[in-house]
């Protein structure tokens, strides 16, 4: 049945040497769901994914399937198959039969396997392609293949250990499009890795978001972006206006010298907390209408908007607009109450918040992840 909890991971911790890896994870996937874990390297997520996969053996906790315990299950007798960054494809053999090759494995009948091959093939708009060998073949196409053979054995969750990783930026978009298509045509639970923000808001029903072998938040696409729970959150998911702000009463908040008006209630007066603005909910008005006032120190034009740097004493807001400013205007900024969102002090408060070392370059260079090389790839779940 639907919707009830198909994978259930409760209390799991991992530790490589003396680095804690997972520290008491607990989660619930849903069957049918596509989910996202979504995080930066290092944050656990990839081995969240193995452990589910039965690559890994978690210190301790349990690993439930259909709320039966498969810790001691090895990976090859799990309903579940698994996509690695680089795809594993045969290179001696044609699209039709890395497509065929798990079926072989389990000794099918002739007429099935073709039967299912070419089900696949039209699943993943590649049909004509059946004997095409795999170093002909793109990089889109490639990683089709990959999807198609995982799912030719119906297994009941698909694993995306990062796959898009490896294709440029139009196939990239284009794939994501197409796996969530894929999902929802076949109803089977996706368990998607990426440190991608946009691919996990994209393509997910749910989002996981980690750092540091913890669960930071869960919650749709939506509740993700507009209600993070911590600065972690708020700063990993798109950009965001980070400050320190005291909840003078309910619905009332202070923050950059001055008193607004949000929607947010349930502090202690006067309590700290951090302030969250997104850049894109901030209005350029003249100074005389602001709320706040502050000095233009960066202009970038990127087509859709601009993306502006006001200085306003000493902290450096994004604002994203279609209205164009200059460097060196004085500003006023215009917030609505819905714009304002109030988040507990956390570990992470101070560590993230404005732009003053802000580049463009050093942003796209530091959401580049290296490629890293997967253990265990031999072992797939024919």
């Amino acid at each position: 049945m639907k919707n009830e909890n198909i994978i259930e991971l409760k209390n799991i911790s991992i530790s490589f040497g003396e680095q804690t890896v997972l520290d008491s994870l607990n989660l619930y996937i849903r069957d049918g769901e596509f989910v996202t874990l979504l995080g930066p390297s290092g944050c656990g997520k990839t081995t969240t994914l193995r452990i589910i996969g039965g690559f890994e053996e978690p210190d301790s906790g349990d690993v439930l399937f259909n709320g039966s315990r498969i810790n001691n299950v090895p990976s090859y007798k799990r309903q579940v198959n698994t996509i690695f960054q680089r795809y594993a494809l045969f290179p001696h053999l044609n699209v039709y039969e890395n497509i065929a090759f798990g079926m072989r494995v389990k000794k099918m009948k002739e007429k099935d396997i073709k039967e299912k091959v070419n089900e696949m093939l039209k699943l993943v708009n590649l049909e004509g392609l059946q004997k095409r060998k795999i170093d002909t073949l793109s990089g889109g196409q490639q990683q089709r293949v990959a999807i198609a053979r995982a799912l030719a054995n119906e297994p009941k969750v698909l694993l995306l250990d990062e796959p898009l990783a490896a294709l440029d930026l139009k196939l990239r978009k284009d794939m994501q499009n197409e796996l969530k298509k894929i999902q929802k045509s076949l109803g089977i639970t996706f368990i998607f890795v990426t440190h991608d923000q946009e691919e996990a808001l994209t393509m997910s029903d749910t989002v996981v978001v980690m750092d540091a072998g913890k669960i930071q938040q869960i919650g749709t696409p939506k509740d993700i972006y507009n209600e993070p729970k911590n600065a972690f959150v708020a700063d990993f998911i798109g950009e965001s206006n980070i400050l320190d702000g005291v909840m003078k009463e309910d619905f009332v908040a202070e923050f950059s010298g001055a008193t607004f008006k949000c929607l947010d209630s349930g502090f202690n007066k006067n309590e700290a907390v951090d302030v969250v603005v997104r850049p894109e909910d901030v209005d350029i008005v003249s100074e005389d209408k602001g709320m706040l006032k502050g000095v233009v120190t960066s202009v970038t034009f990127l087509g859709v908007h601009y993306e502006i740097i006001v200085d306003i004493g000493g902290f450096k807001w994004m604002i994203q607009t279609t209205d164009e400013a200059f460097e060196g205007d004085t500003v006023g900024l215009y917030i609505e109450p819905d714009a304002i969102h109030i988040m507990k002090k956390s570990e992470y408060s101070g560590l993230y918040g404005d732009y003053s070392s802000y580049s463009e370059e050093h942003d796209r260079l530091s959401d580049t992840e290296p490629i890293e090389e997967e253990k265990n790839e031999e072992s797939f779940n024919w």
